[in-house]
């Protein structure tokens, strides 16, 4: 198999890289992050303006149909930026439930405006009690006429207190963890009934504790068949899950990246510690780490495109075990060798290790996704 990047590809990792070496320094990730919306919107039109936000969309859309290499060449380096906005939510969760559950009028009137920089999505799934469990959802959707009104409670809802247009998981009916009886509704952050509550997150981006109140949502803001809605969410999210790897994978060689340096300069007992054959096989261990991740965020990337849902969710379940624990052993050991440093707020390596953490807790950790496995293995077989 062919893993060397197309032309097209190289350009636009190239672009990508000159972009967040000369607007990403960490000074400037600090001021992006005290805007009103916690990220900044003259980068996200400069996104806009490279084709970015249209990465995964057809052409027709104003987009560049490109597919998931592209949009794991993105994530990897919005990953070593800490990028603070919103990709994530907005071209690969919101632009996905468009691109694999959106009718002809709602691509049409949406995918544009995602590509141009002008609409902003955020996906509300979780509540209080669901953990990992897309299933597990109390959020009600009731018929009104042609519409629905909903009623309910979404939390940690990323980038929902700036986001136009939210994407909201409820139920239909059937039980609270049925699988059948889930539909998904796209709601105007601003209509009547809906109420935000922001905040930063440990990582430095921001979320939202969204409550609703009699929303109202017409036929047109209906995503795919009410009732049987939670394939498309699990494909949508199988999506995020290898977009997220790539940027936990950007995150991971800048902190190895940055662990080496300063065992190079660090000096203690005369000479640079880097010298001391321990800490040599300390930051080995970080980069096998770090390409034990790489390779499994490849594997993740490639298996979107798999149609068999029980395939595709159990190499992307291995890829988030491996995420999590390469994070983990890269993110402790780039924190222990610098020493005190590596924990002030003053210094990078820190927030590096924290976004890897929120990363490992985002659509299931990696004890989540290994107990799915062994389930898995167990069914396959007593089968």
């Amino acid at each position: 198999m062919d893993f060397d990047l197309s032309e097209e590809q190289r350009l636009l990792k190239e672009s990508l890289d000159r972009l967040i070496g000369d607007r990403y320094a960490f000074e400037q990730r600090k001021a992006y992050g005290q805007s009103p919306d916690g990220w900044s919107r003259e980068l996200w039109a400069q996104y806009a303006e490279l084709g970015l936000l249209g990465l995964p969309f057809a052409e027709r859309y104003g987009g560049s149909d490109g597919g998931p290499v592209e949009t794991m060449i993105a994530m990897e380096a919005f990953g070593r930026a800490l990028a603070l906005e919103p990709f994530l939510a907005t071209v690969v969760l919101g632009g996905g439930f468009l691109r694999h559950g959106g009718n002809a009028e709602q691509c049409a009137a949406l995918i544009p405006r995602i590509a141009d920089g002008s609409l902003t999505l955020a996906f509300a799934h979780t509540e209080r009690q669901s953990r990992y469990n897309l299933a597990d959802i109390s959020t009600k959707a009731a018929r009104d006429g042609a519409g629905w009104v909903l009623d309910g409670e979404k939390g940690v809802v990323l980038h929902g207190d700036s986001a136009d247009r939210l994407i909201v998981t409820a139920r239909v009916g059937g039980g609270r963890r049925e699988r059948d009886g889930v539909g998904l509704f796209l709601v105007d952050a601003q209509a009547a009934g809906v109420s935000r509550r922001g905040y930063p997150t440990q990582d430095g981006l921001r979320a939202a504790e969204i409550s609703l109140a009699g929303v109202r949502v017409g036929p047109e803001g209906v995503l795919g068949e009410p009732g049987a809605a939670l394939p498309l969410v699990e494909r949508v999210v199988d999506e995020g899950i290898a977009a997220i790897c790539a940027e936990a994978v950007g995150a991971m060689a800048v902190m190895h990246e940055l662990t080496v340096d300063y065992l190079k300069t660090r000096r203690q007992f005369g000479r640079e510690i880097g010298s001391f054959q321990v800490l040599q096989h300390r930051a080995v261990d970080m980069l096998v780490a770090l390409e034990q991740a790489r390779s499994m965020a490849m594997f993740a990337t490639m298996m979107t495109a798999e149609e068999n849902a029980d395939e595709r969710r159990s190499a992307l379940a291995a890829a988030k075990v491996q995420i999590g624990h390469s994070g983990r052993l890269v993110g402790q050991q780039a924190i222990q060798l610098h020493g005190g440093i590596g924990m002030t707020m003053e210094y990078k390596v820190g927030h590096y290790f924290k976004r890897a953490t929120m990363i490992d807790t985002m659509f299931g950790d990696a004890g989540h996704h290994l107990r799915a496995l062994a389930r898995a293995g167990a069914s396959s077989a007593a089968a």
